[in-house]
């Protein structure tokens, strides 16, 4: 059984003539690109920990399989904005499991998408632990309803726009969510 002890979160952007080179670029911008990414469905482990980029880096190793939760969006056509974005909602119970969400747009500022992306996961969150809400509300409303709740302890995103090259080469952007299974 692989259960993730740890989370952590980055992002990147590449640009090149060829569209997988760009996407080879975000990866490495993100500092990712020397794993064997595998991508796994938006479960937030329960006692799981969310750890600075700095400290997951540290515990993972060139070549290593490291699954994630990756969000991609790519374009080629001259400034086109678009934006990838993880969202995570974590339960105040440890033990319970939480969700992570992945959405990708064009034309949406980075905090417009960061904070759909977040209202995504807690929204899949929030309807397992029967907390009543009103999807129609407004994500601020809505991120109230949980705080008061005590259920969702924390909610947060990782986001990466960027504006489409101006000579028409890709451009692409990457959020990840990385987890790391054991310690070094």
């Amino acid at each position: 059984m692989i259960l993730p002890k740890k989370v952590f979160l980055t992002k990147g952007v590449g640009r090149d003539r060829e569209k997988l080179t760009s996407f080879e670029q975000a990866l490495r911008n993100a500092g990712i690109a020397k794993y064997n990414l595998v991508h796994v469905s938006s479960i937030f482990p329960p006692n799981c920990k969310l750890i600075s980029k700095q400290e997951g880096f540290s515990l993972l190793s060139a070549g290593e399989i490291v699954h994630c939760i990756l969000m991609k969006n790519s374009t080629n056509e001259p400034h086109r904005l678009l934006t990838a974005s993880v969202g995570i909602a974590i339960p105040a119970d440890t033990n319970q499991y939480g969700y992570l969400s992945e959405h990708a747009s064009f034309g949406e500022t980075e905090e417009k998408a960061g904070d759909y992306a977040e209202d995504l996961a807690a929204q899949m969150l929030a309807t397992i632990l029967g907390i009543e809400f009103d999807p129609n509300s407004s994500y601020d409303e809505k991120k109230e309803l949980w705080k008061m709740s005590d259920q969702i302890v924390k909610t947060t995103n990782i986001t990466q726009s960027a504006i489409g090259d101006k000579n028409g080469l890709w451009t692409t952007v990457v959020a990840a969510a990385i987890f790391v299974s054991e310690e070094k």
